[in-house]
Parts: C-alpha cells; sequence; structure tokens
C-alpha cells in the first residue's frame, strides 16, 4: 500500500486530491503550513478505500528547514502547494526555493515519484491551437509564473510529472469564477464577439488525473510534462454567458472593440490581462495524459459547472 505525501493539502487543488486518495488504498500525509487543516481534512478517519485514512504534516515550504524528514517513508509526492500572486520575494520563497527544498528532501528520502501541480500561464501571452508541451516554449510573464516555471525545473530535473492545467474551476474556486464575474460587471458589452476557445478542467476531475499520474506503472507514462484539460474546450462566449448567469449579470446587448474595452477597464481600475486570455484561443492538448491514463474524461463543462453553481452564488454573495 503506496504512501502519498500531499502538499498544499488545504488548498483548491489539493484538498480534491486529498479526497479522491482516501477513496483508494492508500496511506495519506496531509504537508500544509496551516494547522489545523479545514473541515474533514483535519480528521484522521479513513475514506471507502482500504487505506488507514489520513495524518497530517505541518511544514512550510517558506521555511526550508521545517521540510527535513516530511518525505521519510513516503513514495510518491503529489505537489499542489504554490504561492499565487503577492510580492516577488514570497513568490521565490515558495514557489522556487521551497520547491527545490521539498523536491532535495524527496530525492534525500528516496521518494520513487514526484508530481507537480504546474500551470499553462508559464506560457505567458500567446495564441495556442491545440499544442502540446513539446511544441511550445515556455515564457511566463509574472512572478508566480516564472518561480512556477523554476519549479517545474526542480522537479524535472528530478524525474517528476508535470501536469499544466488551465483554467480550473469548481466549489473552492478564487480566481476563475470571480475574476471573470468582475470583468463582466465592469464591461458595458461584450469584446468583438468573445470568438476565442479557452481549455478547462473542473478541479475534482484535475484532483483525480494528479492522483493517477502518481499511481500509474511507470511503463504507461510517456511523458515528463503533460497538459491537463478536459479534451473538449469551451467557446468563450458560451464560458461567459454561463457566469454572467451564474452572477446574475446581465448579459450585455452592445459590442465593444478590444481598444474600448481596455479603455472601460482602466477607467474602473480592473486589470485588462483577461482581455488577453479570452479574445484568443487558449486551446491545450491534454489528449497524451488521458491516453497514458487510460481514463475517460467527465461530461465536460455544461454538466459540472452546472453542478458548481449553487456554491458560487453563495461563495460570491458571501464575498
Amino acid at each position: 500500500m503506496p504512501t502519498l505525501l500531499i502538499t498544499g493539502a488545504a488548498g483548491f487543488v489539493g484538498s480534491r486530491v486529498t479526497r479522491e486518495a482516501e477513496r483508494l488504498p492508500v496511506e495519506a500525509r496531509l504537508m500544509s503550513h496551516r494547522s489545523p487543516l479545514p473541515g474533514s481534512l483535519s480528521g484522521s478517519g479513513s475514506g471507502s478505500g482500504s487505506g488507514s485514512g489520513v495524518r497530517t504534516v505541518r511544514a512550510d515550504l517558506g521555511e526550508p528547514a521545517s521540510l527535513r524528514g516530511v518525505c521519510d517513508g513516503v513514495d510518491v509526492l503529489i505537489h499542489c502547494a504554490s504561492r499565487i500572486g503577492g510580492d516577488v520575494e514570497a513568490n521565490e520563497a515558495v514557489n522556487a526555493r521551497g520547491t527545490a527544498a521539498l523536491v532535495e528532501e524527496a530525492c534525500r528520502a528516496g521518494v520513487a515519484r514526484i508530481v507537480q501541480l504546474s500551470t499553462a500561464s508559464v506560457y505567458g501571452r500567446g495564441t495556442y491551437r491545440g499544442s502540446r508541451p513539446e511544441d511550445l516554449t515556455r515564457n511566463p510573464g509574472s512572478p508566480t509564473s516564472r518561480t512556477r516555471a523554476a519549479a517545474e525545473d526542480a522537479v524535472l530535473a528530478a524525474g517528476g510529472i508535470v501536469l499544466r492545467p488551465h483554467l480550473v474551476y469548481g466549489e473552492g474556486d478564487a480566481w476563475v469564477v470571480p475574476g471573470l464575474a468582475r470583468l463582466l460587471s465592469a464591461l458595458p458589452g461584450t469584446v468583438e464577439g468573445w470568438p476565442s476557445r479557452t481549455s478547462v478542467i473542473e478541479v475534482s476531475e484535475l484532483a483525480a488525473l494528479l492522483v493517477a499520474a502518481a499511481l500509474a506503472p511507470a511503463a504507461d507514462l510517456t511523458a515528463s510534462v503533460y497538459h491537463a484539460a478536459h479534451p473538449e474546450p469551451v467557446a468563450v462566449d458560451a464560458l461567459l454567458r454561463a457566469v454572467a448567469a451564474c452572477v446574475g449579470v446581465a448579459w450585455p446587448d452592445r459590442e465593444l472593440t478590444d481598444g474600448r474595452a481596455r479603455a472601460v477597464l482602466a477607467e474602473r481600475g480592473v486589470p485588462a490581462s483577461g482581455l488577453d486570455m479570452f479574445t484568443t484561443d487558449h486551446v491545450f492538448d491534454s489528449t497524451p495524459l488521458w491516453s497514458d491514463l487510460r481514463r475517460a474524461p467527465g461530461p465536460g463543462f455544461d454538466t459540472d459547472f452546472a453542478s458548481a453553481v449553487p456554491w458560487y452564488r453563495k461563495a460570491l454573495h458571501a464575498g
């Protein structure tokens, strides 16, 4: 029965990875700098799998000394923790130096496999139409994405596996749908038809892929870097209409040019970075991951987003 160490266990994706692991015949250690962990994660009871449940390890990527011994007895490390936003030094300390220290500890302890949750933002701005990782060059444009790329380097140098999702949605999302809601609320019109397509994945499905990659036979894995997305991209127009209906923003009946939309956002103090993402295609080919893991994707955005709507409405209203 393998032992998994899950970092960022209190986070958006890490908490779902834990729930996925609890259903399997594995032992899980949850690493977080939060103590105690929120909700059911703070307990040590077993799930429906035949494993012996979970136990928590308090350690902080920003404090490398706290990582000593966290990987002892661990077979697989699933690294979900990262710093998103904040100043440059905080990102360097957690994402770059912290991951490097964690990987060094994993190697010292003889961990057999490291799987890292990264992000497609390491590619920077651009147009992506069905690209695979080997076809692309990383060009990160922010401290977060630059340091997460550095984290990738540490993992890959140790022979690990990297998964790069693009947009991740579902219960617990504090970035994607809230950001789109702010964008829609600030704009008095659509932007030249929102003609693009984008890759998305529901958080529980991403968690299942991370755990599957952690436990798959080595011979089945044909790459060290994979895109992690539902195979069917979503039209930006459909994505934004779904968000607008969810948060109660009226769909505008006028269309703006890209330049006018940027000017409006600047006037209202809303970052225009979302326009870059949604006025050109961001489609990342995830076929190799699904194929290597021998998994079939779930129903997709329409069904999965509808299931999350009650949570989003409650969370956004509370915020």
